[in-house]
């Protein structure tokens, strides 16, 4: 496997020879001084060019890069709306273990969306003075009271979802549902927990990527545990483990940025789903006359 020091080289060396190619500059991992080094951090590569025509013509250009094993156009890609004239790339997986994202910008194109990057080759002194390391715009944001109160409701209406296509089963619905809509809201909440204990000058990663660096063991264990199997006692369970933390960690939030909480309506949306759990599979109704709570579930 080639090292960073040989790629780097062969990088520089390409769009030094390349008379279109008028400068290059790397971005993502490989830049932030504050992300681990590992064996499979990509090699997020921009070549700004004065027409990305060449490129997209002749597909065998990118073989100077090393033994290709497999590779993605994401520009072709049908489902994703792009603008080829002035942006193309390449995803390589290279026989060595190397993977390169690798982009041809034009100029304007790729000045206008500059964020974390180092310049390797600039032939025209067109990139900015400056070069770009910090990761202070991926710092987590703190939310207004309207952010947060919107995601409380957003999280606690959408597990109605859940409760009725769980007894329903049809399970495909609820693991989309819990891992697209419901945990990116969890997520956040975590995410406004680790920004409070940081002055909101932290990065948590994409994905939650470095969650497990800010959350306790016990939170964290928590949050690993909202992942199931497709099993349905295995879902009821990640189910109300993620109702149980957010619920814990949005009071947390609430309490330290002065917001207003709304307690019963996580409680009643709680016991919903306690009382869709426990719904045998032929009735004919949901419940069977008024309601109140005790503990969280519902009693007749």
């Amino acid at each position: 496997m080639r090292s960073e020091k040989e790629m780097l080289a062969l990088i520089e060396a390409i769009a030094l020879e390349d008379e279109n190619i008028r400068a290059a500059y790397l971005e993502g991992s490989r830049v932030n001084p504050n992300v681990t080094k590992d064996l499979f951090q990509d090699y997020d590569v921009v070549y700004i060019v004065e027409t990305t025509r060449p490129y997209r013509e002749d597909k065998k250009w990118i073989t100077r890069f090393g033994e290709i094993l497999y590779m993605n156009y994401p520009e072709d890609n049908v489902h994703y709306p792009s603008d080829v004239e002035n942006c193309y790339g390449w995803q390589i997986q290279c026989g060595d273990g190397n993977r390169l994202d690798l982009h041809v910008c034009t100029k304007d194109y790729a000045l206008e969306s500059l964020e974390m990057y180092r310049v390797l080759v600039d032939k025209d002194h067109i990139m900015p003075a400056q070069e770009d390391t910090s990761e202070e715009r991926y710092w987590v944001k703190e939310p207004s009271e309207r952010e947060f109160q919107c995601t409380c409701m957003d999280f606690w209406w959408c597990f109605n979802n859940v409760a009725k296509e769980m007894w329903r089963q049809d399970i495909p619905y609820v693991m989309e549902h819990l891992d697209m809509v419901l945990r990116p809201q969890l997520e956040l909440m975590l995410e406004w927990k680790i920004g409070m204990e940081h002055q909101f000058a932290v990065n948590v990663g994409k994905s939650g990527k470095y969650l497990s660096r800010y959350l306790s063991e016990e939170e964290y264990q928590s949050f690993l545990a909202t992942y199931s199997s497709a099993e349905a006692e295995a879902i009821w369970e990640s189910v109300f483990t993620m109702c149980r933390l957010f619920d814990r960690t949005a009071k947390e939030v609430s309490r330290r940025l002065g917001f207003h909480y709304d307690q019963d309506n996580a409680d009643h949306s709680i016991a919903f789903l306690h009382r869709v759990k426990e719904l045998p599979l032929d009735a004919d109704r949901i419940m069977e006359e008024s309601v109140h709570l005790t503990d969280g579930r519902v009693q007749k």
